[in-house]
């Protein structure tokens, strides 16, 4: 989990300095040659193309990246992988000389507009693999903790003075840096603690713990989609989230 975060701020610095995006792409050239690798079921030489194509992916991803798009290497790997593809595809039609503007079917669309749409259908799995990868992740960090989604649903608060009194301790304890550091070393959230400096009441907190639990996971260790999820959810329902 901190390593993810290691990465994602190593992209952010590199979005804006061209010798740490440098530095960041040799540092995974191994992770970049063998998603190259995946594409032609072979070993990825220097020597070829796809080598270079997957560089050029590599530093593209840097600076397309965002948070919400979910873990970066996830995002890294499924462009590496698409403009592999384009380029072999590419290759293909001009061994065989069929132009891009040729009609590709019967409704009198062309290729060109075939690869617009395929860019269109990469956006989305991109986006759906990321948000299944970041949704693996949390899950796997909650059982961590002795919760699962079910665990979620069956003690979220249903009242809105209940789940602002919840939000509110969610907050107090992500800026807590004691309590968030006495989280990961027990496993247990510390309850006397939250709510002495949220100011709910214990009986409120204790009923909701393994809500409020997830919630502040959720708040201090990124997965951007999932809060954003998040955000639309209880903003149609007119209510606050973390």
């Amino acid at each position: 989990m901190q390593k993810d975060h290691r990465i994602i701020k190593a992209v952010y610095g590199a979005k804006k300095d061209p010798r740490k995006a440098d530095e960041l792409i040799r540092s995974y050239i191994p992770f970049i040659r063998s998603e190259a690798a995946k594409c032609i079921s072979r070993v990825c030489t220097e020597q070829d193309d796809e080598y270079s194509i997957a560089l050029i992916a590599f530093h593209e991803a840097i600076l397309g990246y965002e948070r919400e798009r979910g873990a970066f290497l996830g995002y890294a790997s499924m462009l590496i992988k698409s403009r592999i593809i384009d380029y072999q595809r590419r290759e293909a039609r001009h061994q065989g000389q069929v132009s891009i503007y040729a009609e590709s079917g019967e409704d009198d669309r062309t290729i060109l507009d075939e690869m617009a749409d395929g860019r269109d259908h990469y956006e989305e799995a991109v986006n759906l693999e990321a948000t299944k990868q970041e949704i693996a992740e949390l899950s796997a960090v909650m059982a961590r903790f002795g919760v699962s989604f079910s665990d979620v649903a069956d003690h979220s608060p249903r009242q809105e003075r209940t789940l602002e009194a919840c939000t509110r301790a969610v907050r107090w304890a992500a800026g807590d840096e004691l309590l968030l550091e006495e989280l990961l070393r027990t496993g247990k959230l510390p309850m006397a603690r939250l709510v002495q400096g949220s100011g709910a009441e214990r009986k409120t907190l204790e009923r909701h713990r393994k809500y409020i639990l997830a919630m502040l996971l959720i708040q201090t260790n990124g997965y951007e989609i999932i809060r954003g999820h998040l955000r639309h959810v209880f903003k149609g329902k007119g209510g606050r989230t973390v």
